[in-house]
């Protein structure tokens, strides 16, 4: 049965293949629930993501096991200084046999594509990704190809570590649905990893949780989630107020407008709800925005890009 001839589902049969996917996540990723659940949240809206952290936190595996748990392909793409675009997109592959090239697709070819360390590879390399993330297809040898669907990258980079890297423009940047840190696990889990690491890791042991086609109506439902005048125009002016801050030199774009809605739509579909409402705009606003601006960099202490939004929320009056 095709998704279109499906029942529909309610809010509450979202959130529960929601709640299952990101507890079976969490065995593998533990104490970092919201992260999971806008990590999720993203690729139900057909975003990519971007998680920058320090090594051995969890990065990899954040999305390693989320594709396992919806039951989508996965490709990691290791980036370095000397990776060139057909490592990433594929190219024309010569047949000696009847002396003709064939098209051989690159590990972009997947529902989840794990870009790591994507800052250690070269403007080059980082451009094949460009019309990926941004049309869902790739041109090889002037034939457009799509891509699989849904597609989403998940991209780390360390932001210690500068020796040997390049800073990911600002087009690129934009192209991401969200950033997201993870942060030190606190102390009771880090005792816990010790246990539930003894012998194997998790993500070996880790089983699908959906089955086919249900994470096709997950995504129906996020689409189908309301966002009211009122609320479009709450986004729209946090979007407009980073364009006219004292602190930022380029606020976001429209798509950071866009953005923002379809976030929303996702997390508040994640979690039950067929509407969104101004608690979850405000939640979503920093791992939304805060890469798509650019500060002035004035004063002997910048405050950081997520500050700046958080200072823009709190100038916002909430509607009703």
């Amino acid at each position: 049965m095709s998704t279109s001839q499906a029942p529909v589902w309610s809010a509450k049969d979202a959130a529960n293949l929601s709640h299952t996917i990101v507890h079976n996540v969490e065995q593998v990723l533990q104490g970092k629930h919201l992260q999971v659940e806008q990590a999720l949240a993203a690729v139900m809206a057909g975003g990519h993501v971007l998680i920058e952290d320090v090594p051995g936190l969890g990065k990899t595996m954040l999305a390693r096991a989320l594709a396992v748990s919806v039951g989508l392909s996965f490709k990691r793409i290791q980036f370095t200084a000397d990776l060139m675009p057909s490592d990433i997109v594929g190219g024309p592959v010569y047949n000696p046999k009847d002396g003709s090239f064939v098209l051989r697709p690159g590990p972009v070819f997947a529902n989840i594509v794990l870009a790591d360390e994507i800052n250690r590879a070269n403007p080059r390399a980082q451009s094949a990704l460009l019309e990926c993330m941004e049309e869902g297809q790739i041109t090889l040898d002037g034939q457009t190809v799509a891509l699989p669907a849904p597609f989403t990258v998940l991209a780390t980079q360390n932001p210690i570590d500068m020796a040997g890297t390049y800073p990911l423009p600002e087009a690129q940047l934009d192209r991401f649905l969200i950033r997201l840190s993870l942060g030190y696990p606190d102390a009771e889990t880090e005792a816990g990893l010790i246990t539930s690491q003894q012998f194997s890791h998790p993500i070996t042991r880790l089983q699908p949780v959906c089955a086919v086609g249900d994470f096709a109506r997950l995504v129906a439902c996020a689409h189908d989630v309301t966002v009211t005048p009122e609320i479009a125009r709450f986004m729209t002016a946090i979007v407009a107020a980073t364009r006219s801050h004292p602190a930022i030199r380029f606020g976001a774009s429209p798509r950071g407008t866009l953005g923002m809605a379809r976030m929303a739509r996702a997390l508040s579909c994640l979690r039950g709800r067929s509407y969104v409402d101004p608690a979850v705009v405000r939640e979503v606003a920093v791992p939304v925005l805060a890469h798509r601006i650019i500060l002035q960099n004035q004063g002997s202490t910048p405050k950081s890009a997520e500050a700046v939004i958080q200072d823009i929320l709190l100038s916002q009056r909430t509607p009703q």
